[in-house]
């Protein structure tokens, strides 16, 4: 199978997850409520840094103050640019990261319903509530500064003529999606057991399909309220992929090898 239909496949997971939520009315229910409490929180904030943009930008561009009008007026409109494209990458990222926290249990309740449906999880690993949260946050907080580890440099490469306004939007994307694939696996795979190194491993052995499911679902939370009404079925999602990122013959072999059977 070549890497593109792979990578096709992924995003076609986002799809298959939306149908589940949308044929079953409890799974709506369940998903949205922590969604729409963080997107309350995340279009206030939104709101105050367009309300300070142009302060900041002023702020960011101080080599600028004395061009000559034109030009000052321009480099601050990029840098107003520039500072809204890097906040929207760290807040779809963070969104993921806060809202599965947020919805910790609604989440886990989605994914088990879910592999349920699918015939289950063998051999799953009990998690309570509280071991759950603290791994959660963990991740989370791990994930986080990845982001803005890769924000920072995609944020300063955007400056770029060109390239700034062509491969650094995909590379975000690849860089993005990536990040959203490994956080929103991270239910199905703390339920077998498998930690953050784990995940990450396993992911990189489907990186096509994981890579597609990423990105469909980083485009998808572009969208005006697409994180808020989408976050179901990226859960739905993340929990396809995990069943079929572990099933595989690669992913067993990798399994066995760490628990070094």
């Amino acid at each position: 199978m070549t890497a593109v239909r792979q990578f096709l496949q992924g995003a076609a997971l986002l799809a298959r997850g939306l149908g589940l939520i949308l044929r079953s009315p409890k799974l709506l229910v369940l998903g949205l409520v922590p969604a729409l409490i963080s997107g309350i929180l995340y279009t206030a904030a939104l709101v105050a840094l367009v309300d300070f943009l142009p302060r900041l930008s002023r702020g960011v561009t101080w080599f600028a103050d004395d061009w000559a009008e034109g030009w000052r007026d321009l480099a601050r409109v990029l840098g107003g640019a520039g500072l809204l494209g890097v906040a929207v990458l760290l807040g779809i990222l963070t969104f993921t990261a806060v809202t599965l926290l947020i919805g910790d249990p609604f989440y886990e309740r989605i994914s088990e319903l879910i592999e349920d449906r699918f015939g289950g999880v063998p051999d799953e690993v009990e998690v309570t509530f509280w071991q759950s949260l603290r791994r959660s946050l963990v991740d989370s907080l791990r994930l986080i500064a990845l982001s803005i580890l890769f924000g920072i440099p995609l944020f300063v490469l955007g400056f770029l003529p060109v390239v700034g306004q062509t491969v650094i939007p995909v590379l975000g994307a690849m860089v993005g999606g990536w990040l959203l694939a490994v956080e929103l696996t991270g239910v199905p795979f703390q339920r077998r057991g498998k930690r953050l190194a784990d995940r990450r491993a396993a992911l990189r052995l489907a990186r096509p399909r994981t890579l597609g499911f990423g990105v469909a679902v980083f485009c998808s939370f572009l969208i005006p309220l697409g994180a808020v009404l989408l976050m179901p079925a990226a859960v739905a999602g993340a929990t396809l992929l995990a069943r079929d990122v572990l099933g595989s013959p690669q992913s067993r072999a990798f399994a066995d090898h760490q628990l070094g059977r």
